[in-house]
């Protein structure tokens, strides 16, 4: 049995070396697929009631507080997936959302974003397509 688990302990030390040593570009980017969205304006086309907005998108992140535009809210990484993401953040004394985007094509992301704003409940569901450059 010593000798098993003696093996298994040197393994683990191993591997516990190389993932200490594997340099950080190795890893993917956070919220990779957000950088790899057409930079740009975009359409955001409301569910149901079909109303539409313009969003200039410089970093694919404009799309996680679209309720909350001041910056310096507290964000946290729930999935990052290579084709969905979704991100809960906080914005002190102005409410929280949870914002879930999927991507469905190189011009094509499905939002849905709810949460708290001003006091009030939010709830949006929409797809946003890329229409051109701001």
């Amino acid at each position: 049995m010593s000798g098993i688990k003696g093996r298994f302990g040197i393994a683990s030390a191993a591997v516990a070396t190389a993932m200490a040593l594997t340099p950080a570009s190795a890893q993917a980017p956070e919220l990779a697929m957000l950088n790899s969205l057409d930079k740009g304006t975009w359409e955001l086309r409301l569910r149901p009631e079909g109303t539409t907005q313009r969003i200039c998108l410089r970093t694919g992140r404009e799309f996680i507080q679209l309720r909350h535009r001041q910056p310096n809210c507290d964000r946290f990484v729930v999935q990052d997936e290579r084709n969905e993401v979704t991100v809960q953040y906080t914005c002190r004394g102005n409410g929280y959302g949870r914002t879930t985007i999927r991507r469905e094509g190189p011009d094509v992301v499905q939002i849905r974003s709810q949460g708290i704003h001003g006091g009030a409940p939010f709830s949006i569901e929409g797809e946003a397509r890329h229409v051109g450059s701001c």
